[in-house]
């Protein structure tokens, strides 16, 4: 166990541990991931529980992941894994012996954690960060769309104004009428108009010329 007498040692392990025990958390590994990182974990408390470290460190460790793992089947609100997450880097950096030894182990145990989503792109994924974040997109194919379709449609139509815009008012096109606003502009009543653009349920209209119906 000399390798976690140097904190480049114990940054090396913890980084493996972390990667491999969170990517078990996102990715279909058969409990390989799992075991190696527990693995290491295991060996890394081994070192230091024995003469530095009362064995209730360790279940900081064991204690976070179980709030990760609560969080994400459960409460889905990440608070609690936030949490989790902050317990185990406090169950890896208190045993050490000195502060950089904690610094970097800590660091270690963040990167770790993040190069666990590498493995989303070459294994077959679980649905934990599913539950934990939106991955829907809000798009036309799946049934959302920001923007009226009825409205977007009128964009270059023309109108009248029915009543006076201050900027906004009611305009009537091809026989429907319409809540409008113009950019700043005041129109009387019965002005010839035109739709520029929409902005959701909002219609932006621009004065026209007589000459130009």
């Amino acid at each position: 166990m000399e390798l976690l007498s140097y904190p480049a040692g114990g940054f090396f392990v913890i980084l493996l541990a972390s990667c491999f025990l969170f990517a078990e958390l996102l990715v279909k590994a058969r409990g390989l991931l799992a075991l190696t990182g527990s693995g290491l974990f295991i060996y890394y408390f081994l070192h230091f529980l024995t003469d530095q470290a009362s064995p209730w460190i360790f279940f900081l460790l064991v204690g976070g992941l179980l709030l990760i793992i609560v969080d994400g089947k459960l409460f889905t609100t990440g608070i609690i894994g936030v949490f989790g997450f902050v317990l185990m880097i406090l169950g890896c950096a208190l045993p050490t012996p000195s502060l950089l030894y904690g610094m970097l182990v800590g660091i270690a145990f963040v990167i770790g954690s993040c190069f666990s989503l590498f493995f989303r792109k070459i294994l077959p994924t679980r649905d934990y960060l599913d539950k934990l974040m939106l991955h829907d997109r809000l798009s036309d194919e799946k049934g959302y769309n920001s923007m009226n379709s009825d409205y977007h449609e009128l964009i270059g139509k023309s109108g009248r104004t029915v009543t006076p815009f201050h900027p906004v008012g009611t305009v009537k096109i091809e026989g429907k009428n319409y809540s409008a606003l113009t950019d700043g502009l005041y129109l009387e009543k019965d002005t010839h108009v035109k739709v520029i653009s929409v902005d959701g349920t909002k219609i932006f209209v621009t004065q026209l010329n007589e000459e130009a119906e």
